[in-house]
C-alpha cells in the first residue's frame, strides 16, 4: 500500500514535524499507561500541548494516531534478534511478539477499533503492520542468504504462517500467549505439519 492510500498528507515544515512528534510521543505514553481508551485526542492534546485542531490536521481520528503510536512503540520495544540462525532469530522474534501482545491489550483494542473506524485502518496497516512485516522480511532474507530456508517461500508467506497464529489467539483467546506456545508455533511452522 502506498502511503497516500488513506493516509492524509501532513502539514510541512519544521514546526509541523515538532508538533507531530510531540503528539505522537504523548500518544505512546498514554497507550502505555491506559491502553486505547486513554489515548483520546483530548488526552493527547493535554499531554503534548498540541491543540486538538492541529492534531486533526495530522490524523483523522483517535484510532489513526494510536495506530501510528503503537507501531512506533512496538518497533522500539522489539529489536530484531540476530542469533546467527534462522531458527534462533525466528523463534526469538515470535517469542518477543507473543510476550508483547500478552503483556498489554493495545493490539487487540486497535484491531477492534479498525473494524469500526475506517479512517484508522490505513494507519494501522501502514505504521504498524507494514513495519512489522518489513522487520520479519529482514530476518527471512538473512535465512535465505544463509541457505537455511527454501528461497521459493517468500517473506510475506513466512510472516503469515509464523505470526498469524498469534493474532488468531489474541482475537479468540483459545490458547495463551506464552513462550512455550510461541515455541510450538515456530516448530510447527518451520518443521511442517506432515511427517
Amino acid at each position: 500500500m502506498s502511503k497516500s492510500q488513506g493516509i492524509q498528507a501532513l502539514p510541512s515544515g519544521a514546526r509541523s514535524q515538532r508538533v507531530h512528534e510531540s503528539a505522537l510521543a504523548a500518544a505512546v505514553d498514554l497507550l502505555k499507561e491506559g491502553g486505547l481508551s486513554a489515548a483520546t485526542c483530548d488526552a493527547v492534546s493535554a499531554r503534548s500541548g498540541v491543540s486538538k485542531a492541529t492534531i486533526y490536521k495530522h490524523w483523522p481520528s483517535k484510532t489513526a494516531i494510536a495506530a501510528e503510536a503503537f507501531g512506533r512503540w512496538m518497533g522500539e520495544a522489539l529489536p530484531l534478534p540476530d542469533t546467527g540462525t534462522a531458527v534462533g532469530d525466528l523463534t526469538e522474534q515470535v517469542r518477543q511478539v507473543s510476550a508483547f501482545y500478552a503483556a498489554q491489550p493495545v493490539f487487540a483494542q486497535l484491531l477492534a477499533a479498525c473494524v469500526t473506524d475506517p479512517t484508522g485502518a490505513p494507519y494501522f496497516r501502514h505504521f504498524f503492520l507494514a513495519d512489522r512485516r518489513k522487520a520479519v522480511a529482514t530476518l527471512w532474507q538473512r535465512a535465505v542468504d544463509r541457505g537455511e530456508v527454501k528461497p521459493s517461500i517468500d517473506a510475506e508467506t513466512a510472516t503469515d504462517i509464523l505470526f498469524g497464529p498469534l493474532i488468531f489467539r489474541v482475537m479468540t483467546g483459545h490458547k495463551p500467549l506464552t513462550q512455550e506456545e510461541a515455541d510450538k508455533i515456530v516448530a510447527a511452522a518451520l518443521g511442517g505439519l506432515l511427517r
